[in-house]
């Protein structure tokens, strides 16, 4: 029996999100993701499990760098308002494949249902990790003047999670990046204006 060819796993995977971004998860075929990964079948059963289990893996790792990504856009400014804003003007990146490739976790709940156990488990780590630094963040702006103390932190939170979930939806189908920037200067506009 032949001895399964190497390859590199993170690399692999990394191609086989580009597959489920480009045609969605049905629409996927062992074929399909095969010819990208450039592995043999037993390799990719091997290694990933099916395709369902690949789906997982590659859509926790997406979510895990878009996370980051996120914080960091959030985080990096020293103005937490600015942080925000940031934040949401980044889900809207100039470059049109990018835009058109992402969101991938908005797309597997389309493809799957809001109710399905294990995505939910991963949207509900990806939400909470945001939610917290989100919170962070509109406190540190309460605490500079930049927002009223008089806003809600978890009512502000949440108009800001969902808010990106829209603008992820908006960027998904090609939106028009200027109009999705207006958007979440809007937001921050409605944050600042209560202060």
């Amino acid at each position: 029996m032949a001895r399964p060819r190497e390859f590199d796993r993170a690399e692999a995977l990394q191609k086989a999100t580009k597959v489920f971004w480009d045609k969605g998860y049905a629409a996927t075929s062992t074929d399909h993701l095969l010819k990208e990964m450039n592995i043999g079948r037993q390799s990719l059963y091997n290694a990933f499990g099916d395709k369902r289990k690949l789906y997982l893996e590659a859509l926790e790792s997406y979510q895990d760098a878009t996370v980051a990504g996120h914080v960091r856009r959030l985080t990096d400014p020293e103005s937490p308002l600015e942080g925000i804003r940031q934040l949401l003007a980044g889900i809207a990146p100039e470059d049109d494949e990018l835009r058109s490739l992402g969101c991938l976790g908005v797309g597997s709940v389309s493809e799957f249902g809001p109710a399905d156990p294990e995505l939910a488990r991963l949207r509900d780590r990806t939400n909470r990790i945001l939610g917290e630094e989100v919170s962070t963040r509109i406190r540190a702006a309460q605490a500079l003047g930049e927002i009223d103390e008089s806003v809600d932190v978890a009512d502000a939170t949440g108009f800001v999670l969902l808010t990106m979930t829209g603008l992820q939806v908006s960027a998904r189908a090609g939106a028009d990046v200027a109009s999705m920037r207006r958007q979440a200067d809007f937001v921050v506009d409605r944050l600042a204006a209560r202060s």
